[in-house]
C-alpha cells in the first residue's frame, strides 16, 4: 500500500487516537491531526512516546468554528484521504448547548468540505455521521438499515443528520469523493465519561479507589443498544476508504451484541472488587428523548468489505473498566463525579 497523507479531524478523541494508532501501526502512512490549543493529548500518548512514529505524525491547530483555521488545515495537510471525527459529540451536552451543537458539526462540516474542495478536492473524505439519525425507530424497522428514515430525538442528532445530509450534497453537487459512516454504539479504553457505560465504569472505578460513596448514578437503563468496540471500529474505517470506495454510499457499521444500559451496568459491577455496589437514577441523566432501539443492519458494509467485529461485549467492556482504574491510579486527584 503506497505511502499517503491522511488528516484526522479530531485525533484527540476516543476513536480517533485508536485510528491514528491503527494506522501508524499498520500502514507507512503520514498522519495530520486536527487539534484545539486546549485539546488534551493523553488519549495520543502511546504514539507521542514512540519513536517510531514521530517522523509521521504531525499536529496542526485548527477549529471547525473557524473558517481560517481550516482552510490553513487543509493547505498545510494536502491530505489524500480525510477522516472527519471531530464534533460536539455528547447527545445530553447538545440539550444545553444546541446552537454550539448546530455550529460545530453541520457548519463545521460545511466549512471542512467548502476547504477541501477548493483546495483539496481529490480527497476521499470520510464523513463521520452516527447512528442517532435514525432516533425513535419503530419495531417494525428494526434491524435499521439505511434507508429508515431519520428522526433525530436530541440536538445532537439533529445534527448528525446535517452533517450526514451535507455530506451526500457535496458527492451530488460537486463530485466530492465522500463517503457517510452511520456508527451505532462502540466504545472501549479513552471513552469519554459524558456517556453512559463509561460513566459508570468510571464511577466504579473511583468508588474502588474510595473516591466515592458506593453508589452509581444512572440514567435511563432501559434504552437498548448493539455495542462495537472502538478498535473494531477504526479498522471499520480504515477498510472503508481502502477497500474499492463507493463515493457517496451511506453505511451503518455497528456490532453483533444487543443489550439494554441496564445490561452494561450490571456486567461492570460483576466486575468490580467491591461488593453490592448499589445505583441511584439521576434525573438529570435522562434525556427529554431518547433513542432507545439502536439495533443496526450491516449487511451492506460487510458485504462490501467483509469487515467483521472481533472484540467481543466482554473484553471491551473489562478494558473499559481498567482503563479508568489505570487513570485513576495515575492521577486520583484530577478526578470528580460526572
Amino acid at each position: 500500500m503506497s505511502t499517503k497523507k491522511i488528516l484526522i479531524t479530531g485525533i484527540t478523541g476516543m476513536v480517533g487516537s485508536h485510528l491514528a494508532e491503527f494506522i501508524l501501526k499498520n500502514t507507512d502512512w503520514y498522519v495530520y491531526g486536527a487539534i484545539r490549543w486546549r485539546s488534551p493529548l493523553n488519549n495520543l500518548r502511546n504514539i507521542i512516546n514512540n519513536k517510531l512514529f514521530k517522523d509521521r505524525l504531525k499536529f496542526l491547530y485548527a477549529d471547525l468554528r473557524d473558517s481560517i483555521s481550516i482552510d490553513n488545515l487543509v493547505r498545510d495537510s494536502k491530505p489524500e484521504i480525510v477522516f472527519h471525527l471531530a464534533a460536539q459529540s455528547f447527545p445530553k451536552t447538545s440539550f444545553d448547548s444546541p446552537l454550539d451543537t448546530y455550529d460545530t458539526n453541520i457548519q463545521g462540516t460545511t466549512r471542512l468540505l467548502e476547504s477541501l474542495r477548493t483546495y483539496s478536492p481529490e480527497s476521499i473524505v470520510h464523513v463521520c455521521s452516527s447512528s442517532e439519525v435514525y432516533g425513535r425507530v419503530p419495531k417494525e424497522k428494526v434491524p435499521i438499515d439505511e434507508n429508515c428514515s431519520f428522526h433525530p430525538a436530541s440536538p445532537y442528532a439533529i445534527s448528525k443528520s446535517g452533517t450526514d445530509l451535507v455530506g451526500r450534497f457535496y458527492y451530488e453537487a460537486y463530485n466530492m469523493r465522500t463517503l457517510i459512516t452511520r456508527m451505532f454504539t462502540h466504545t472501549g479504553p479513552r471513552r469519554g465519561d459524558v456517556f453512559a457505560e463509561s460513566s459508570f465504569a468510571k464511577q466504579i472505578a473511583m468508588i474502588e479507589a474510595g473516591l466515592m460513596d458506593s453508589e452509581v448514578m444512572v440514567g435511563n437503563l432501559q434504552s437498548l443498544r448493539t455495542i462495537a468496540d472502538v478498535r473494531d471500529a477504526v479498522k471499520a474505517y480504515f477498510m472503508l476508504v481502502t477497500i474499492n470506495p463507493q463515493f457517496g454510499e451511506s453505511y451503518n457499521i455497528g456490532g453483533d451484541f444487543s443489550c439494554t444500559i441496564g445490561d452494561i451496568l450490571n456486567y461492570l459491577l460483576s466486575l468490580s472488587k467491591i461488593p453490592n455496589i448499589k445505583y441511584k437514577v439521576d434525573p438529570g441523566r435522562v434525556r427529554p428523548i431518547d433513542a432507545d432501539l439502536q439495533i443496526p443492519n450491516t449487511k451492506k458494509f460487510r458485504d462490501h468489505t467483509n469487515w467483521e467485529p472481533e472484540i467481543n461485549f466482554e473484553q471491551t467492556m473489562n478494558d473499559l473498566l481498567d482503563f479508568w482504574r489505570m487513570e485513576i491510579r495515575y492521577n486520583p486527584n484530577a478526578f470528580i463525579q460526572r
